[in-house]
């Protein structure tokens, strides 16, 4: 057998050829997804509504969530790069079915449903393959500094993706879009493809099933956190597009560009502090600043205001996503890893399908301020979580 270019070192080291790698990977599948922000767009092009928006944005999260068991047992026992190949390849496919559907939303609506729960199901694997296969290959010491340093990858393809696709749905139109995305998704495929599988085959997958470990209590209270985080991403996600074309606010990707650089920022500034003092003090002030951040949104009217909400909720993220995923799997043996990344990834895309419909709604009966001000408060409860949560869960 033909062994693969880029190994794992007996001696772990953050970052490895093998770390920067798959961080390539992740910007471009990011950026995939991340040129979809705009899609909420075409969806009011094709005829769509607010509630529109959300359920079809929505979908895409119900679906990566509903078959998060099953992509986190075929991560323990695949491994993690087969199950990302898998995920890569759905990525880059898919956005040509979109090109072939048609424009009238009612006459596409069930399809365009069916394609959404699909290319939910490829993200499910790219990000929970990824993220699992960084958590193994990083020292145990430095674990959320490694999650955080990885994921910034991540957040420069949520900031290229949308910049990208405004600029191809400007000069080119909705085609050009879809063409974008698959490109993005494909560069990913490729990067990820010399390096060796860290799951060992030499080790049995744990028998432990996926909603043993979802019950232990600290994966209900990561879970319940993660689920109010993807509830505020819903907003920013979906209908920070709408916000500003409702406020003829131009340069709407200017949101994500400030979003990302903030959050990637606080990664490079304070990467080792949840490493140092522990997941569970530094949570509620992320919980905090991203909350904000998302209240901001009500009263943005221009510009600078877009990119003052952007850097607020970014500064949160950039703390929050890595200081939940450590606070998850830290501790836990390689033979659960995939199912413990899965519950929190899975608990993100639950809190945003369930923001996305339900903000849609909110959204078209009451006015997008509401929406912005539900989502940040959805934040701000994470807080009356964990204080009743009380010191009865530990990080281990």
């Amino acid at each position: 057998m033909r062994k693969s270019l880029i190994c794992i070192s007996d001696t772990p080291r953050l970052y490895s050829p093998s770390f920067i790698a798959m961080a390539l990977a992740n910007f471009a599948a990011a950026a995939s997804f991340g040129v979809f922000f705009l899609f909420p767009l075409v969806i009011k092009a094709y005829g769509g509504s607010e509630a529109d928006i959300g359920l079809i944005m929505g979908v895409f999260a119900l679906a990566a969530t509903l078959c998060r068991p099953w992509v986190a047992e075929l991560i323990d026992r695949l491994g993690r790069k087969h199950s990302y190949t898998i995920g890569s390849s759905l990525m880059t496919l898919l956005p040509f079915v979109y090109l072939a559907l048609g424009n009238d939303l009612s006459d596409i609506y069930l399809l365009l449903l069916l394609l959404r729960v699909v290319h939910g199901i490829g993200l499910a694997l790219c990000f929970t393959a990824c993220f699992t296969y960084v958590a193994d290959i990083v020292p145990p010491a430095r674990l959320n500094e490694g999650i955080g340093m990885f994921g910034i990858s991540g957040l420069v393809g949520l900031a290229v993706g949308p910049s990208l696709a405004e600029l191809a749905l400007d000069r080119w139109g909705e085609p050009a879009l879809f063409f974008t995305a698959s490109g993005l998704a494909a560069v990913g495929l490729v990067c990820h493809l010399p390096l060796a599988e860290t799951l060992t085959r030499g080790i049995v997958a744990s028998r432990v099933s996926f909603f043993a470990v979802l019950r232990r209590p600290k994966m209900v209270l990561v879970s319940i956190l993660a689920v109010l985080f993807g509830f505020g991403l819903a907003a920013a996600g979906n209908f920070v597009a709408p916000l500003a074309a409702e406020r003829r606010i131009v340069f709407v990707s200017l949101y994500f560009l400030c979003y990302s650089a903030a959050a990637v920022l606080v990664r490079l500034v304070g990467g080792r502090l949840a490493d140092r003092f522990g997941e569970r003090r530094i949570v509620p002030y992320a919980l905090s600043i991203t909350g904000c951040g998302l209240l901001a949104l009500a009263l943005v009217h221009g510009q600078l205001a877009l990119a003052a909400a952007g850097l607020a909720a970014g500064c949160g993220h950039g703390l929050l996503y890595p200081a939940l995923n450590s606070w998850a799997i830290r501790g836990e043996p390689v033979a659960v890893r995939g199912k413990v990344t899965g519950i929190y990834t899975g608990a993100l895309d639950a809190g945003n399908f369930s923001g996305s419909v339900m903000l849609g709604l909110i959204g078209e009966w009451f006015g997008l301020p509401v929406l912005f001000l539900v989502a940040g408060g959805a934040l701000l409860m994470g807080l009356l979580v964990l204080w009743r949560s009380g010191d009865n869960v530990c990080v281990k």
